[in-house]
């Protein structure tokens, strides 16, 4: 999703925020050239990068929008994976509780991710097979869906560890 159009969502929320991802990699456009410069190990100014994304989190949490995430991740870790591993710390000073899930500690996940929105909404990231965005969002306020994915987050938040305990499991392996 363009982050034009996660910005004009997230900033409709009046409560929570929260995040699933379950792919990992994705071909986000914006995402290219520092994911290759942490690729060549090359300098990548990442907080100037990452600005937008972090002034929205703490604008939200301003307004009392808590934001939440979790990351269902492959272990051994791909290289985006160790790469939003890099950036996480991002995450957490900008307000945002994340929180990691190693695959196969999981059980069974959507094959998609979503947002869900003030427990009310779901939006779906529109991308091919690869995890390439194609642009736009489809979101819905079905019930059945959202009670689905209110779900699938009260059930891996609580299972999922967060990031800080998830660096120091990571680092002592």
């Amino acid at each position: 999703m363009e982050f034009r159009q996660t910005r004009d969502l997230l900033r409709e929320c009046r409560h929570e925020v929260f995040r699933l991802e379950v792919r990992d990699s994705y071909g986000v456009p914006g995402e290219s050239e520092p994911f290759q410069r942490f690729l060549n190990n090359e300098p990548f100014d990442l907080r100037a990068w990452f600005s937008d994304w972090a002034e929205l989190v703490s604008d939200l949490g301003r307004h009392e929008v808590t934001v939440s995430r979790v990351r269902v991740i492959t272990e051994p870790h791909t290289d985006y994976h160790r790469w939003l591993l890099s950036l996480a710390a991002l995450n957490a000073e900008a307000g945002e509780a994340i929180r990691y899930l190693p695959r196969h500690l999981a059980g069974d996940v959507p094959s998609d991710d979503f947002w869900l929105l003030d427990d009310r909404r779901v939006a779906f990231t529109l991308s091919d097979r690869d995890g390439r965005s194609v642009g736009g969002v489809a979101v819905t306020m079905d019930t059945r869906i959202v009670d689905y994915c209110r779900g699938v987050r009260d059930h891996l938040w609580p299972q999922a560890i967060p990031l800080l305990e998830y660096e120091r499991t990571i680092s002592s392996r």
